[in-house]
C-alpha cells in the first residue's frame, strides 16, 4: 500500500501507526521511492532517540542513526512483514550500537567505563517490547546501582556474552553474574512498587 501524496506538496507527515509504517517498509522494499521517504520520516525520531539512550551519546546519535538506515534500506527487499517494521528497524539499530561498542572496545580506553551506559530497549524481530516500554525500562534502570546497571545492559539488553561483559568492565565473570541477578531483583522491586499505587487507586 503506497500512501497518497500530500496535496499541498509538503513532506509526508510522521506516522505512529505501526501497520502503516510496515506497509511503507514493504512498498519501499519493492522499490517505491516515495514509500522510502515516508518510512524514514516516520521512524527517524524513534531510531535517533533509541541509539542516543543506548549510548548516552547524543552528539554521536546522528552517525549511528545514519548507519542504521544504510543497513535497513539495503535489507528492505528482504523484509517480509512478519514483524512490525519499527521493531525490525530498532533491532538493526541495536546491532549497529553493539558493533560500534565492539569497535570502540578494541581501541585504547580513554574514558570512564560507564559514560555510555543508561539503558536500552531489547528490540527483537517478532515480539520484543515496544519502544515506549523500552523508555520506561530506561527510567527504571537510571535508579539502579551503576555497576549493576552496566552488567545488566551489557548482558541482557545488548546480549553480550558474560565473558565479554567481564572483559569490558574489568571484573570477574562471577561478579558480572551477581550484578545482573541483583539488577533484576532491583528492577522487579521497582516494578512492584510502581504497581502498588495503581492497585490501591483501582480498589478505592
Amino acid at each position: 500500500m503506497t500512501p497518497a501524496r500530500n496535496p499541498r506538496g509538503d513532506r509526508p507527515p510522521v506516522a505512529r501507526d505501526d501497520a502503516q509504517v510496515t506497509a511503507w517498509a514493504l512498498a519501499a522494499g519493492r522499490g517505491d521511492e516515495e514509500a522510502i521517504e515516508h518510512f524514514v520520516r516516520a521512524t527517524r525520531a524513534d531510531v535517533r532517540r533509541f541509539v542516543a539512550h543506548l549510548t548516552a551519546d547524543f552528539s554521536g546519535a546522528d552517525d549511528l542513526t545514519q548507519e542504521t538506515y544504510l543497513r535497513a534500506l539495503s535489507g528492505l527487499p528482504r523484509f517480509a512483514g512478519r514483524s512490525c517494521a519499527r521493531t525490525w528497524l530498532l533491532s538493526i539499530a541495536r546491532r549497529v550500537v553493539v558493533d560500534r561498542y565492539r569497535y570502540d572496545a578494541a581501541r585504547p580506553r580513554t574514558s570512564a567505563t560507564d559514560d555510555w551506559l543508561e539503558a536500552a530497549e531489547r528490540a527483537q524481530p517478532a515480539h520484543g517490547p515496544g519502544f515506549d516500554e523500552g523508555v520506561a525500562l530506561l527510567d527504571l534502570l537510571s535508579t539502579v546501582d551503576r555497576g549493576r546497571r552496566e552488567a545488566f545492559v551489557l548482558t541482557q539488553l545488548l546480549e553480550l556474552p558474560y565473558a565479554e561483559a567481564a572483559a569490558r568492565t574489568g571484573c570477574p565473570v562471577g561478579t558480572v553474574r551477581s550484578r545482573v541477578a541483583r539488577a533484576r531483583a532491583d528492577v522487579h522491586a521497582l516494578l512492584v512498587a510502581a504497581d502498588e499505587p495503581e492497585a490501591a487507586a483501582a480498589a478505592a
